[in-house]
Protein backbone atom coordinates (compact mmCIF):
# COMPACT_ATOMS: atom_id res chain seq x y z
CA UNK A 1 0.00 0.00 0.00
CA UNK A 2 1.55 3.42 -1.00
CA UNK A 3 1.87 6.48 1.27
CA UNK A 4 -0.70 8.29 -0.20
CA UNK A 5 -3.45 5.50 0.76
CA UNK A 6 -2.00 5.44 4.58
CA UNK A 7 -2.64 8.62 4.69
CA UNK A 8 -5.78 8.28 3.06
CA UNK A 9 -7.04 5.43 5.56
CA UNK A 10 -5.37 7.71 8.64
CA UNK A 11 -7.14 10.46 7.88
CA UNK A 12 -10.58 8.59 7.37
CA UNK A 13 -9.91 6.31 10.47
CA UNK A 14 -9.11 9.54 12.99
CA UNK A 15 -11.96 11.41 11.33
CA UNK A 16 -14.01 8.15 11.93
CA UNK A 17 -13.01 8.05 15.91
CA UNK A 18 -13.48 11.10 16.66
CA UNK A 19 -17.26 10.66 15.44
CA UNK A 20 -17.41 7.60 17.28
CA UNK A 21 -16.55 8.91 20.79
CA UNK A 22 -20.47 11.22 20.31
CA UNK A 23 -21.72 7.71 20.67
CA UNK A 24 -23.47 7.99 17.52
CA UNK A 25 -23.24 5.79 14.11
CA UNK A 26 -24.14 8.74 12.08
CA UNK A 27 -21.37 11.16 13.69
CA UNK A 28 -18.60 7.94 13.18
CA UNK A 29 -19.53 7.65 9.37
CA UNK A 30 -19.55 11.97 9.20
CA UNK A 31 -16.19 11.50 10.92
CA UNK A 32 -15.05 9.95 8.56
CA UNK A 33 -15.72 11.52 5.34
CA UNK A 34 -14.79 14.59 6.98
CA UNK A 35 -11.64 12.70 7.76
CA UNK A 36 -11.85 11.75 3.57
CA UNK A 37 -12.46 15.84 2.95
CA UNK A 38 -9.57 16.99 4.77
CA UNK A 39 -7.15 14.44 3.15
CA UNK A 40 -8.33 15.20 -0.43
CA UNK A 41 -8.01 19.34 0.61
CA UNK A 42 -4.45 18.65 1.53
CA UNK A 43 -3.61 15.90 -1.65
CA UNK A 44 -5.45 18.88 -3.90
CA UNK A 45 -2.41 21.45 -2.62
CA UNK A 46 0.22 19.16 -3.04
CA UNK A 47 -1.04 17.95 -6.46
CA UNK A 48 -1.21 21.88 -7.41
CA UNK A 49 2.13 22.94 -5.88
CA UNK A 50 3.08 20.17 -8.75
CA UNK A 51 1.47 21.57 -11.29
CA UNK A 52 2.63 24.86 -10.80
CA UNK A 53 6.40 24.01 -10.30
CA UNK A 54 6.06 21.95 -13.53
CA UNK A 55 4.45 24.74 -15.56
CA UNK A 56 7.85 26.64 -14.24
CA UNK A 57 9.95 23.85 -15.19
CA UNK A 58 12.68 25.50 -12.32
CA UNK A 59 14.79 22.66 -11.09
CA UNK A 60 16.41 25.23 -9.00
CA UNK A 61 13.44 25.82 -6.93
CA UNK A 62 11.39 23.37 -5.99
CA UNK A 63 9.00 21.96 -3.45
CA UNK A 64 8.88 20.25 -0.36
CA UNK A 65 6.79 17.42 -1.13
CA UNK A 66 6.45 14.35 0.00
CA UNK A 67 5.10 10.63 -0.61
CA UNK A 68 3.97 10.14 -4.29
CA UNK A 69 4.10 13.56 -5.08
CA UNK A 70 7.46 13.82 -4.14
CA UNK A 71 8.18 10.92 -5.97
CA UNK A 72 6.86 12.54 -9.13
CA UNK A 73 8.46 15.55 -8.82
CA UNK A 74 11.80 13.87 -8.13
CA UNK A 75 11.10 11.77 -11.38
CA UNK A 76 9.86 14.80 -13.24
CA UNK A 77 12.86 16.88 -12.03
CA UNK A 78 15.49 14.04 -13.49
CA UNK A 79 13.64 13.97 -16.90
CA UNK A 80 13.26 18.07 -16.98
CA UNK A 81 17.28 18.25 -16.23
CA UNK A 82 17.63 15.64 -19.20
CA UNK A 83 15.82 17.21 -21.60
CA UNK A 84 17.60 20.50 -20.90
CA UNK A 85 20.97 19.09 -21.71
CA UNK A 86 19.50 17.69 -24.74
CA UNK A 87 18.26 21.06 -25.73
CA UNK A 88 21.90 22.48 -25.06
CA UNK A 89 23.85 20.64 -26.64
CA UNK A 90 21.47 20.80 -29.33
CA UNK A 91 21.54 24.86 -28.95
CA UNK A 92 25.44 24.73 -29.07
CA UNK A 93 25.41 22.48 -32.16
CA UNK A 94 22.76 24.66 -34.15
CA UNK A 95 25.38 27.74 -32.75
CA UNK A 96 28.29 26.09 -34.38
CA UNK A 97 26.47 25.20 -37.52
CA UNK A 98 25.11 28.63 -37.82
CA UNK A 99 28.99 29.85 -37.24
CA UNK A 100 30.34 27.66 -39.52
CA UNK A 101 27.73 29.01 -42.20
CA UNK A 102 28.46 32.62 -41.05
CA UNK A 103 32.40 32.24 -42.05
CA UNK A 104 31.50 30.71 -45.23
CA UNK A 105 32.98 32.80 -48.20
CA UNK A 106 29.46 32.12 -50.13
CA UNK A 107 26.13 33.67 -48.75
CA UNK A 108 23.21 31.90 -47.22
CA UNK A 109 20.07 33.09 -47.04
CA UNK A 110 16.76 31.00 -45.53
CA UNK A 111 13.48 31.88 -46.96
CA UNK A 112 10.31 31.26 -45.28
CA UNK A 113 7.05 29.67 -47.34
CA UNK A 114 6.02 33.64 -48.63
CA UNK A 115 9.94 34.66 -49.57
CA UNK A 116 10.47 36.17 -46.20
CA UNK A 117 14.07 36.28 -45.38
CA UNK A 118 13.94 33.65 -42.11
CA UNK A 119 18.38 33.98 -41.65
CA UNK A 120 21.16 35.00 -43.41
CA UNK A 121 24.81 35.14 -43.06
CA UNK A 122 27.30 38.45 -43.00
CA UNK A 123 28.21 37.44 -46.82
CA UNK A 124 24.92 37.37 -48.14
CA UNK A 125 23.44 40.60 -46.93
CA UNK A 126 26.82 42.34 -48.18
CA UNK A 127 26.56 40.49 -51.39
CA UNK A 128 22.79 41.72 -51.76
CA UNK A 129 23.18 44.65 -49.81
CA UNK A 130 20.53 44.41 -46.79
CA UNK A 131 21.16 43.87 -43.16
CA UNK A 132 21.09 40.46 -42.06
CA UNK A 133 19.58 42.07 -38.41
CA UNK A 134 16.93 45.09 -39.80
CA UNK A 135 15.81 42.98 -42.53
CA UNK A 136 14.25 39.82 -41.07
CA UNK A 137 10.83 39.01 -41.73
CA UNK A 138 11.22 41.39 -45.10
CA UNK A 139 10.37 39.94 -48.22
CA UNK A 140 13.15 39.07 -50.27
CA UNK A 141 11.84 40.37 -53.41
CA UNK A 142 11.32 43.87 -51.67
CA UNK A 143 15.46 43.58 -50.41
CA UNK A 144 16.81 42.81 -54.05
CA UNK A 145 15.66 45.05 -56.78
CA UNK A 146 16.60 43.75 -59.74
CA UNK A 147 14.57 42.68 -63.01
CA UNK A 148 16.57 39.35 -63.58
CA UNK A 149 16.09 38.11 -59.72
CA UNK A 150 12.51 39.02 -59.92
CA UNK A 151 11.60 37.21 -62.76
CA UNK A 152 13.85 33.81 -61.29
CA UNK A 153 11.97 34.50 -57.85
CA UNK A 154 8.40 34.68 -59.30
CA UNK A 155 9.29 31.80 -62.40
CA UNK A 156 9.66 29.22 -60.20
CA UNK A 157 12.36 27.37 -61.76
CA UNK A 158 15.54 27.17 -59.91
CA UNK A 159 17.61 24.47 -61.54
CA UNK A 160 20.31 26.91 -62.74
CA UNK A 161 22.26 29.77 -61.19
CA UNK A 162 21.48 33.57 -62.06
CA UNK A 163 23.66 36.40 -62.08
CA UNK A 164 22.90 40.16 -61.11
CA UNK A 165 24.60 42.94 -60.15
CA UNK A 166 25.91 43.33 -56.31
CA UNK A 167 27.05 46.46 -54.39
CA UNK A 168 29.99 47.29 -55.42
CA UNK A 169 32.36 50.10 -55.04
CA UNK A 170 31.06 52.70 -57.01
CA UNK A 171 27.79 52.73 -58.71
CA UNK A 172 29.44 52.07 -62.26
CA UNK A 173 31.19 49.15 -61.35
CA UNK A 174 29.19 46.79 -59.57
CA UNK A 175 30.46 43.56 -58.46
CA UNK A 176 28.91 40.48 -60.12
CA UNK A 177 26.57 38.15 -57.77
CA UNK A 178 25.97 34.29 -58.64
CA UNK A 179 22.82 33.19 -57.27
CA UNK A 180 20.81 30.26 -56.98
CA UNK A 181 17.56 29.03 -55.00
CA UNK A 182 17.03 25.40 -53.51
CA UNK A 183 13.42 24.63 -52.41
CA UNK A 184 13.27 22.63 -49.26
CA UNK A 185 10.37 21.80 -46.51
CA UNK A 186 6.79 23.00 -46.78
CA UNK A 187 7.50 25.42 -49.45
CA UNK A 188 10.65 27.16 -48.16
CA UNK A 189 14.15 28.15 -49.78
CA UNK A 190 17.75 27.92 -49.40
CA UNK A 191 19.30 30.79 -51.45
CA UNK A 192 23.16 30.40 -51.98
CA UNK A 193 24.88 33.45 -53.50
CA UNK A 194 28.68 34.07 -54.42
CA UNK A 195 30.89 36.83 -55.64
CA UNK A 196 32.38 35.74 -59.16
CA UNK A 197 33.16 39.23 -59.96
CA UNK A 198 36.80 38.45 -59.83
CA UNK A 199 36.60 35.19 -62.11
CA UNK A 200 34.82 37.69 -64.63
CA UNK A 201 37.70 39.96 -64.44
CA UNK A 202 40.18 37.50 -64.59
CA UNK A 203 37.70 36.11 -67.81
CA UNK A 204 37.90 39.69 -69.30
CA UNK A 205 41.69 39.99 -68.76
CA UNK A 206 42.55 36.25 -70.55
CA UNK A 207 40.30 37.75 -73.55
CA UNK A 208 41.81 41.04 -73.67
CA UNK A 209 45.33 39.73 -73.21
CA UNK A 210 45.02 37.30 -75.90
CA UNK A 211 43.37 40.08 -78.60
CA UNK A 212 46.20 42.17 -76.95
CA UNK A 213 48.81 39.75 -77.65
CA UNK A 214 47.34 38.42 -81.23
CA UNK A 215 47.35 42.59 -82.62
CA UNK A 216 50.80 43.04 -81.36
CA UNK A 217 52.14 40.06 -83.36
CA UNK A 218 50.14 41.02 -86.25
CA UNK A 219 51.17 43.81 -87.10
CA UNK A 220 55.22 42.42 -87.50
CA UNK A 221 54.24 38.94 -89.07
CA UNK A 222 52.18 40.95 -91.47
CA UNK A 223 55.39 43.49 -92.19
CA UNK A 224 57.40 40.86 -92.45
CA UNK A 225 54.99 38.11 -94.63
CA UNK A 226 54.90 41.14 -97.23
CA UNK A 227 58.58 41.76 -97.78
CA UNK A 228 59.26 38.05 -98.16
CA UNK A 229 56.96 37.77 -100.75
CA UNK A 230 58.07 40.93 -102.69
CA UNK A 231 61.40 39.15 -102.06
CA UNK A 232 60.52 36.15 -103.87
CA UNK A 233 58.58 37.58 -106.27
CA UNK A 234 60.16 40.51 -107.56
CA UNK A 235 64.06 41.03 -108.15
CA UNK A 236 65.68 43.54 -106.21
CA UNK A 237 68.28 46.18 -106.51
CA UNK A 238 70.98 45.45 -103.87
CA UNK A 239 70.33 48.73 -101.80
CA UNK A 240 66.50 47.61 -100.93
CA UNK A 241 67.17 43.98 -100.19
CA UNK A 242 69.32 45.50 -97.95
CA UNK A 243 66.73 47.99 -96.72
CA UNK A 244 63.96 45.17 -96.77
CA UNK A 245 66.21 42.52 -94.81
CA UNK A 246 66.54 45.98 -92.31
CA UNK A 247 63.20 45.93 -91.46
CA UNK A 248 62.41 42.51 -91.11
CA UNK A 249 65.03 42.09 -88.81
CA UNK A 250 63.55 45.01 -87.22
CA UNK A 251 60.15 43.37 -86.68
CA UNK A 252 61.43 40.30 -85.76
CA UNK A 253 63.27 41.67 -83.11
CA UNK A 254 60.20 43.59 -82.30
CA UNK A 255 58.88 39.82 -81.85
CA UNK A 256 61.68 38.37 -79.78
CA UNK A 257 61.26 41.10 -77.62
CA UNK A 258 57.41 40.85 -77.47
CA UNK A 259 58.15 37.24 -76.35
CA UNK A 260 60.77 37.24 -74.30
CA UNK A 261 58.44 40.22 -72.39
CA UNK A 262 55.44 37.38 -71.95
CA UNK A 263 57.87 34.66 -70.49
CA UNK A 264 59.21 37.06 -68.41
CA UNK A 265 55.60 37.76 -66.78
CA UNK A 266 55.15 34.15 -67.18
CA UNK A 267 58.22 33.26 -65.07
CA UNK A 268 57.07 35.93 -62.57
CA UNK A 269 53.87 35.19 -61.91
CA UNK A 270 54.37 31.58 -61.52
CA UNK A 271 57.35 31.61 -59.12
CA UNK A 272 57.20 31.98 -55.35
CA UNK A 273 58.35 35.40 -54.27
CA UNK A 274 61.76 35.68 -53.45
CA UNK A 275 63.18 35.56 -50.12
CA UNK A 276 65.74 37.26 -48.08
CA UNK A 277 68.53 35.88 -50.47
CA UNK A 278 71.69 37.26 -51.85
CA UNK A 279 72.44 41.39 -50.98
CA UNK A 280 73.66 42.99 -53.72
CA UNK A 281 75.07 46.41 -54.07
CA UNK A 282 72.71 48.73 -55.17
CA UNK A 283 75.64 51.29 -57.03
CA UNK A 284 76.26 47.66 -59.33
CA UNK A 285 72.74 47.50 -60.25
CA UNK A 286 72.84 51.19 -60.58
CA UNK A 287 76.04 51.22 -62.98
CA UNK A 288 74.96 48.21 -65.16
CA UNK A 289 71.36 49.23 -66.23
CA UNK A 290 72.79 53.29 -66.81
CA UNK A 291 75.37 51.23 -69.45
CA UNK A 292 72.04 49.93 -70.69
CA UNK A 293 70.36 52.76 -71.21
CA UNK A 294 73.27 54.62 -73.07
CA UNK A 295 73.52 51.63 -75.49
CA UNK A 296 70.29 52.09 -76.13
CA UNK A 297 70.14 55.70 -76.62
CA UNK A 298 73.02 55.24 -78.75
CA UNK A 299 70.92 52.91 -81.00
CA UNK A 300 67.69 54.97 -81.30
CA UNK A 301 68.24 58.43 -81.00
CA UNK A 302 70.44 60.68 -83.42
CA UNK A 303 70.83 63.10 -80.54
CA UNK A 304 71.53 60.95 -77.24
CA UNK A 305 70.24 61.77 -73.97
CA UNK A 306 72.15 63.28 -71.06
CA UNK A 307 71.67 60.18 -68.46
CA UNK A 308 72.97 61.35 -65.19
CA UNK A 309 73.50 59.02 -62.22
CA UNK A 310 72.72 60.94 -59.11
CA UNK A 311 74.57 59.91 -56.26
CA UNK A 312 72.68 59.24 -53.39
CA UNK A 313 72.94 56.48 -50.25
CA UNK A 314 75.73 53.47 -50.22
CA UNK A 315 73.56 50.11 -49.84
CA UNK A 316 72.89 46.64 -50.52
CA UNK A 317 69.86 45.13 -51.49
CA UNK A 318 68.41 42.11 -50.80
CA UNK A 319 66.44 39.89 -53.27
CA UNK A 320 66.92 38.20 -56.63
CA UNK A 321 68.96 40.33 -58.57
CA UNK A 322 68.01 39.65 -62.60
CA UNK A 323 64.73 40.56 -61.43
CA UNK A 324 65.87 43.56 -59.83
CA UNK A 325 68.13 44.45 -63.07
CA UNK A 326 65.56 43.85 -65.29
CA UNK A 327 62.83 46.02 -63.71
CA UNK A 328 65.56 49.20 -63.09
CA UNK A 329 66.28 48.49 -66.70
CA UNK A 330 62.43 48.66 -67.83
CA UNK A 331 61.87 52.14 -66.01
CA UNK A 332 65.18 53.62 -67.57
CA UNK A 333 64.49 52.14 -71.17
CA UNK A 334 61.05 53.92 -70.94
CA UNK A 335 62.50 57.13 -70.15
CA UNK A 336 64.84 56.68 -73.49
CA UNK A 337 62.41 55.82 -75.75
CA UNK A 338 59.66 58.52 -74.93
CA UNK A 339 61.92 61.58 -73.75
CA UNK A 340 63.05 63.65 -76.99
CA UNK A 341 66.69 63.07 -78.07
CA UNK A 342 69.18 65.45 -76.12
CA UNK A 343 66.59 65.08 -72.84
CA UNK A 344 68.15 64.80 -69.26
CA UNK A 345 67.72 61.51 -67.38
CA UNK A 346 68.59 61.27 -64.25
CA UNK A 347 68.75 58.08 -62.01
CA UNK A 348 69.81 56.65 -58.53
CA UNK A 349 68.58 55.49 -55.07
CA UNK A 350 67.64 57.69 -52.47
CA UNK A 351 66.60 56.52 -48.44
CA UNK A 352 63.13 57.73 -47.26
CA UNK A 353 62.05 58.76 -43.83
CA UNK A 354 60.43 56.02 -43.08
CA UNK A 355 63.65 53.51 -43.88
CA UNK A 356 62.55 52.37 -47.75
CA UNK A 357 64.99 52.89 -50.63
CA UNK A 358 63.52 53.94 -53.79
CA UNK A 359 65.23 53.46 -57.13
CA UNK A 360 64.16 56.41 -59.18
CA UNK A 361 63.97 57.91 -62.53
CA UNK A 362 63.14 61.30 -63.40
CA UNK A 363 62.89 62.69 -67.05
CA UNK A 364 62.70 65.68 -69.13
CA UNK A 365 59.92 64.03 -71.57
CA UNK A 366 56.59 65.23 -72.87
CA UNK A 367 54.92 64.16 -69.55
CA UNK A 368 51.67 62.07 -68.94
CA UNK A 369 48.06 62.70 -68.32
CA UNK A 370 46.83 62.22 -65.10
CA UNK A 371 44.31 59.79 -66.04
CA UNK A 372 46.54 57.56 -67.49
CA UNK A 373 48.92 57.21 -64.46
CA UNK A 374 46.81 54.60 -62.63
CA UNK A 375 46.71 52.24 -65.50
CA UNK A 376 50.11 52.46 -66.77
CA UNK A 377 51.15 49.10 -65.11
CA UNK A 378 48.19 47.22 -66.89
CA UNK A 379 49.61 44.97 -69.62
CA UNK A 380 49.48 46.40 -73.02
CA UNK A 381 48.30 49.87 -72.04
CA UNK A 382 49.67 52.73 -73.87
CA UNK A 383 49.48 56.57 -73.54
CA UNK A 384 50.41 56.81 -77.36
CA UNK A 385 50.04 53.72 -79.03
CA UNK A 386 51.97 54.93 -82.44
CA UNK A 387 54.66 56.55 -80.45
CA UNK A 388 55.28 53.39 -78.44
CA UNK A 389 55.27 51.05 -81.44
CA UNK A 390 57.74 53.51 -83.21
CA UNK A 391 60.17 53.17 -80.60
CA UNK A 392 60.25 49.68 -80.16
CA UNK A 393 58.13 49.15 -76.78
CA UNK A 394 55.97 46.43 -75.98
CA UNK A 395 53.54 47.79 -73.38
CA UNK A 396 54.83 44.87 -70.82
CA UNK A 397 57.76 47.26 -69.42
CA UNK A 398 56.13 48.56 -66.54
CA UNK A 399 54.05 45.51 -65.93
CA UNK A 400 57.15 43.43 -65.10
CA UNK A 401 57.81 46.63 -62.89
CA UNK A 402 55.12 46.00 -61.01
CA UNK A 403 55.37 42.52 -60.58
CA UNK A 404 58.87 42.59 -59.62
CA UNK A 405 57.72 45.39 -56.90
CA UNK A 406 55.77 43.28 -55.29
CA UNK A 407 57.64 39.83 -54.97
CA UNK A 408 60.04 42.09 -52.97
CA UNK A 409 57.11 43.48 -50.58
CA UNK A 410 57.30 47.00 -52.29
CA UNK A 411 55.40 49.31 -54.84
CA UNK A 412 55.88 51.34 -58.31
CA UNK A 413 55.65 55.07 -58.17
CA UNK A 414 54.61 57.25 -60.83
CA UNK A 415 54.72 60.86 -61.35
CA UNK A 416 54.54 63.18 -64.24
CA UNK A 417 53.39 66.87 -65.26
CA UNK A 418 52.39 67.56 -68.82
CA UNK A 419 55.51 69.54 -70.45
CA UNK A 420 57.59 69.26 -67.37
CA UNK A 421 58.75 65.05 -67.48
CA UNK A 422 58.08 62.12 -65.05
CA UNK A 423 58.84 60.32 -62.09
CA UNK A 424 58.94 56.81 -61.92
CA UNK A 425 59.85 54.76 -58.88
CA UNK A 426 60.73 51.25 -56.95
CA UNK A 427 59.91 51.27 -53.41
CA UNK A 428 61.38 48.59 -51.48
CA UNK A 429 60.68 48.07 -47.78
CA UNK A 430 63.07 48.43 -45.03
CA UNK A 431 64.02 44.68 -44.46
CA UNK A 432 65.10 44.40 -48.13
CA UNK A 433 67.26 47.14 -47.57
CA UNK A 434 70.43 48.13 -45.18
CA UNK A 435 73.37 51.09 -45.54
CA UNK A 436 76.69 50.17 -46.59
CA UNK A 437 79.51 50.68 -44.54
CA UNK A 438 82.66 52.29 -45.88
CA UNK A 439 85.89 52.05 -44.78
Amino acid sequence: MTRRAIELLLLVALGAVLGWTQDSPGWTFAGALVGAFIWSIIDGLRARSFLRWLNKADVTRQPRLSGAWGEMLDRARKLIKKLEKKAQNSDARLEDFLAAIQASPNGVVLLDSAGRIEWSNLTAANHLGFDPQRDLGQYVRNMVRNPAFTAYLAGGEFNHEIQIDGVGPRPSQPSKISLQIHPYGKKRKLMLTRDVTAVQLAETMRRDFVANVSHEIRTPLTVLSGFVETMQSIPLEEADRTRYLGLMSQQAHRMQTLVSDLLTLSRLEGSPAPGPGEWIDGDELLTHVVQEARGLTEAISTTQHRIEPVPGPAIWVSGAKTELLSAMSNLLSNAVRYTPGGGLIQTGWRLRSDGWAEFFVKDTGPGIAAEHLPRLTERFYRVDRSRSRETGGTGLGLAIVKHVAQRHGGHIDAESTIGEGSRFAIALPPNRVRERVTG
